[in-house]
């Protein structure tokens, strides 16, 4: 990721939500090897560009950020997640992870843009293009324990091992949570490694209080409200209370509980 990027995410992350709700999209292309529709979108500060000007602009890459726009108008459907609400659940899982403190998921909004709404997360450039979570669980494996916490959660139906990215900084970036908090899909992950291992105590002390706030309807059942269904903010509700109750991370059938494809 460029340095300015990284400065506007450290110092201020509202300023970067701000940045990708509100600076019109200069230049758009298709993300390779996608399932659904995917785009990388350049966004720069109106200031410096006029999306009404149809003579054409030399875009300042200075005051440009890019991003990645997954419209509702590109989700291949589902069997089991309703029709144009990937997006949405894009979004959900980016606020319950700023509840929550982990894992880092880039800062995501839900906007209009060229192929109607979608979601729009901070692109995060990649140290390494190669690297998943095969090629660095051997020497960052407790790294990966709050998405493996927060993937049982949010019922996670498609954590690969591509869906990390490690930045020139060495930070873990966790992405791609479109299918998540629908019961009615299987639970799928690459990381069976934590298997009936004990949650980290300051995982369940987090879920302890994000569960009271949901059960007395406070702030963050609100922002929720639109994004996920309450059947589906009751259903993590329960889940919440089973991981209390449990302290362990579930026991995974390979036979079931693996995504396609792996990475």
């Amino acid at each position: 990721m460029q340095e300015r990027e990284m400065d506007a995410l450290a110092f201020d992350e509202n300023e970067v939500i701000d940045q990708l709700q509100s600076w019109p999209v200069s230049g758009i292309g298709l993300h390779p090897g996608g399932s659904n529709y995917v785009f990388v979108a350049r966004l720069t500060d109106p200031e410096k560009f006029d999306p009404d000007d149809e003579a054409g602009q030399e875009v300042d890459e200075a005051s440009s950020i890019y991003g990645i726009y997954k419209p509702a108008a590109g989700e291949r459907p589902l069997k089991d997640f309703p029709h144009g609400t990937l997006h949405l659940r894009e979004l959900a899982s980016y606020k319950l992870s700023q509840r929550l403190g982990w894992p880092a998921i880039p800062p995501t909004v839900v906007r209009e843009g060229p192929h109607g709404e979608g979601s729009f997360q901070l692109f995060i450039d990649a140290a390494d293009a190669e690297d998943n979570f095969f090629s660095l669980r051997d020497e960052r494996l407790n790294d990966f324990k709050g998405m493996a916490t927060f993937d049982v959660l949010t019922h996670n139906a498609d954590r690969k091992g591509g869906s990390c990215i490690v930045d020139d900084d060495g930070k873990l970036w966790s992405i791609d949570h479109g299918l998540t908090f629908n019961q009615t899909a299987h639970r799928r992950t690459v990381m069976f490694e934590f298997n009936g291992t004990e949650y980290p105590v300051e995982h369940l002390n987090a879920i302890a209080g994000l569960q009271k706030d949901l059960l007395d309807k406070r702030d963050f059942w609100g922002e929720l409200q639109g994004l996920i269904t309450q059947p589906e903010i009751d259903d993590l509700v329960t889940r919440a209370a089973e991981m209390l109750d449990s302290k362990n991370y579930p026991v995974l059938d390979p036979d079931i509980n693996v995504p396609w494809p792996m990475v």
